[in-house]
């Protein structure tokens, strides 16, 4: 007789999630402990680094991000102040949704997931993606294809990361790409790149730091920019790297094998991840126009941008507007629906803003508990002039890469590393370049920083695999430049 019973799967005693909070509970029980009785009249000193480890451990544990950013930050203020957890965990909290810089970039993301949510549903996507196809012929065309658009949007990375990326999964898919490697090849480009170009919102925001800092005169802190670029070298290794990528001169490696075997046998999207669907216009339209609706938004995005001094928020603002105006003059879609398009597209941003307002809490954390000051200090003892670059690199890549912050941190160190310099009479060009390098870097390779979330929202993948498969090729980069910053610091000093 057959037997009908239901045969349960065997399941993990303790599956990832479970393994996570468990350590986050241990940390917890440890973190109030030493608040209680370790002495921290003299500063946080060793103890500031343990949110920033657990953040990590817990990650790659649990493959969570926000959940594990939160835990983070819980565990930083038990640290901190182990009798009173919700008063200061709400006084951060709004402290960082009412910043600016949070305020900008929500909206910055949210419209632009917007916009191109809207591209979709009036079909520029679709036609742009037709159009590529026609032109690329092979894996390899569009792999590259993918690098040179991102080398062409160049102003902004959010821009990159959600515009390139959106723009050519359908090519990718198509020539069975993993989305894993496609949000690889898009995060890349995205800051690695804008580092390297004098006309993007990395450049104005560091040029302007560079002369409140001291490193430079008022009003020359472009020209400082500039001529650090030669030195900005993880720009140009990651650049190198991503090349002998998409030209297939530099094999899969790590978890991104998996990844391109999965897509080579027919499934480039990963399991449990839905994209929105493509739509063809409801109104017949030739293809050209298709494609003109499409390239004239992200043209009028970029130009819009740079008129109003690399401003992304006014940029994506006219963008919209024009796209609008664009579609209702053919009546491609009523104003009804591209405003619940337009919404529907914010809306598939929440998940991405709350992985990246849940780093800045964390950040904000970290800079109470004073981590890093306290690396900064550690580490100065031990500098001689031929090091200092490639310490930096490597100490300020660190706290990058631990706290996501590749701006914010900066703001910090940079009082602290310029008279350094200064004093040691190193070339400040090599300093900044190094300086920006780590910045990159750690945007780049850090599991939960702006541009690895938004290139995986983009690319259509997970965060954390996404993060893990592009880990290798991110360190090969680091290591390139690790090595070239050693050889400048004792050719140059």
């Amino acid at each position: 007789m057959k037997d009908n019973t239901l045969a349960l799967e065997p399941t993990e005693k303790w599956p990832p999630l479970w393994r996570g909070l468990a350590v986050a509970l241990l940390a917890a029980l440890g973190f109030a402990w030493l608040g209680f009785t370790v002495d921290t009249s003299d500063g946080y000193r060793a103890l500031s680094l343990l949110p920033a480890a657990l953040v990590i451990t817990m990650a790659v544990l649990t493959r969570k991000t926000v959940e594990s950013l939160l835990a983070g930050s819980l565990l930083g203020l038990l640290l901190i102040d182990p009798t009173n957890l919700v008063t200061p965990l709400a006084d951060v909290t709004l402290a960082v949704m009412m910043d600016e810089t949070i305020a900008w970039l929500i909206l910055v993301c949210g419209i632009m997931g917007g916009l191109i949510n809207l591209l979709a549903r009036g079909g520029g996507v679709f036609s742009f993606g037709n159009f590529m196809t026609r032109i690329i012929k092979s894996p390899k065309g569009a792999m590259l294809g993918t690098v040179g658009l991102g080398l062409v949007v160049f102003i902004d990375d959010y821009l990159n990361s959600l515009a390139v990326s959106s723009s050519m999964k359908k090519i990718t898919d198509t020539y069975k790409i993993s989305r894993e490697k496609l949000a690889y090849i898009v995060d890349s480009t995205a800051a690695p790149i804008c580092i390297l170009v004098p006309v993007s919102t990395w450049a104005v925001f560091f040029a302007s730091l560079l002369e409140d800092s001291g490193a430079t005169d008022a009003g020359k802190g472009m020209s400082l920019y500039i001529d650090s670029i030669p030195y900005m070298l993880y720009g140009w290794a990651a650049l190198l790297v991503v090349a002998l990528v998409a030209a297939n001169r530099l094999p899969d490696l790590g978890a991104m094998k998996k990844a391109e075997a999965r897509a080579r046998s027919g499934q480039p999207v990963p399991d449990g991840w839905e994209d929105p669907q493509e739509q063809v216009p409801n109104k017949t339209i030739p293809a050209w126009l298709g494609l003109l609706n499409f390239l004239l938004p992200m043209l009028v995005l970029v130009f819009a941008s740079v008129y109003y001094e690399i401003d992304l928020l006014k940029g994506v603002l006219v963008a919209l507007g024009f796209t609008m105006l664009l579609y209702s003059v053919q009546q491609l879609l009523s104003f009804k629906d591209q405003v619940d398009a337009t919404l529907d597209g914010f809306k598939v941003m929440l998940y991405p803003l709350a992985t990246v307002c849940a780093g800045f809490v964390l950040k904000e954390v970290n800079d109470q508990l004073g981590m890093t000051g306290y690396i900064i200090d550690t580490v100065t003892p031990i500098l001689t002039p031929a090091l200092l670059p490639a310490v930096v690199f490597l100490v300020m890549a660190m706290v990058v890469f631990s706290t996501a912050s590749s701006w914010g941190v900066f703001v910090i160190s940079l009082p602290i590393v310029v008279p350094l310099a200064q004093s040691m009479d190193v070339p400040m060009p090599l300093v900044v370049g190094a300086l920006l390098s780590a910045s990159a870097f750690g945007s780049h390779a850090c599991f939960f920083s702006d541009s690895t979330v938004l290139s995986a929202q983009g690319a259509g993948c997970d965060t954390m695999d996404h993060a893990l498969t592009q880990l290798p090729y991110a360190l090969i980069g680091g290591a390139i430049t690790l090595v070239a910053l050693l050889a400048a610091g004792f050719w140059l000093v």
